[in-house]
């Protein structure tokens, strides 16, 4: 298996892990990255998604997947399309989710980057409908 394959899989497990755990595979997540990745959102810590700003490590991470979890609960998260180049992957999905707050959901799609060097995620960065989650937090 190559490494483009390898990387794949990673990815995909990692994301039928947090599927199916409805978010509860946080350290899955948090055991895949480098000590030094770089996470990264479309909402960059805007109000009220302050989780989002941007993480250098994976202490940091760690905080965002909290953030997310204290404040949303998921409905789900699917995968449609993963596409590797070198240490590249990037996901097509879709996702929804409910402001344990405000009551409201929102179903958007979702685009992810993924980096990945010797195993470990070492980059990330997801793009979303800001606008659908911002209505839906407040």
């Amino acid at each position: 298996m190559g490494e483009e394959a390898r990387n794949v899989e990673l990815i995909k497990q990692a994301y039928k892990l947090w599927h199916d755990s409805k978010g509860g595979s946080v350290d899955h997540f948090v055991g895949l990255a480098a000590e030094d990745i770089k996470f990264g959102s479309i909402a960059r810590g805007a109000e009220p998604l302050a989780f989002t700003a941007p993480i250098n490590n994976r202490e940091m991470m760690r905080g965002y997947f909290e953030g997310l979890l204290r404040e949303w609960q998921m409905l789900h998260y699917d995968v449609h399309q993963l596409v590797a180049q070198d240490d590249m992957v990037f996901a097509r999905c879709s996702t929804s989710w409910r402001n344990k707050k405000t009551g409201k959901a929102f179903d958007t799609p979702k685009a992810d980057f993924w980096r990945l060097r010797d195993g470990k995620i070492v980059e990330f960065y997801e793009y979303f409908d800001t606008a659908q989650v911002m209505a839906a937090a407040t």
